[in-house]
């Protein structure tokens, strides 16, 4: 994965992906994405929504895209509607949420060993109050545990944090579109052995 897409020293911590309307038909593909509105976000955009796959471009062709779907139907929020709103709230988001800092207090680690999937919902959901969405990529063909992959936090049209449960009929803007290569990320089974690799193999 990480040489067929040019993907050099990904980061040891979580990052963003987006910033997701549950429904997305009040979209405005006329709404172009222009990097300049963003300037002053650039280097917390690097830090915190890195663009990993495609390393050697000028890095915003995942901006772009998240823009061109999700943010131009995010707008129709006020506290949303321009690029410097989204953008910028996406990061003030994932700052208040903090789920790095969450994981390690709650001494959930990148490791070796394998997890339960049960204490790992249990544990963001004594941190935060609410039920994320955890996502995995299944397990590998003759391997027994799937790999944590995405943790999605939903929040009301008022950005407070609510349980993700109410989403889980896979109505979920992310299914639509997150493919990893040919294996695909879904709602982690709470059964299986859960890995949390510290190094991209």
């Amino acid at each position: 994965q990480m040489n067929a897409n040019d993907c050099h020293d990904p980061p040891k911590y979580w990052t963003i992906h987006g910033l997701w309307p549950d429904r997305a038909e009040d979209c405005n593909r006329t709404w172009h994405f222009n990097v300049t509105e963003i300037k002053d976000l650039l280097s917390d955009m690097r830090h915190y929504w890195p663009d990993v796959l495609h390393s050697s471009l000028n890095r915003t062709q995942f901006w772009k895209h998240e823009w061109d779907k999700h943010g131009t139907c995010a707008a129709t929020l006020e506290v949303l509607n321009s690029q410097r709103k989204y953008f910028g709230k996406a990061i003030e988001l994932y700052q208040h949420v903090d789920l790095n800092g969450c994981l390690l207090k709650a001494g959930i680690k990148p490791s070796s060993s394998y997890y339960k999937m049960t204490a790992i919902k249990e544990a963001l959901t004594r941190f935060y109050g609410v039920t994320p969405k955890i996502q995995c990529l299944p397990p590998e063909e003759g391997e027994k545990a799937q790999t944590i992959g995405q943790i999605e936090f939903c929040f009301t049209k008022e950005l407070q944090l609510v349980s993700c449960t109410a989403l889980e009929d896979g109505s979920s803007p992310v299914q639509a579109h997150l493919k990893l290569g040919t294996s695909e990320l879904s709602v982690c089974n709470d059964t299986l052995p859960t890995y949390y690799p510290s190094e991209v193999q």
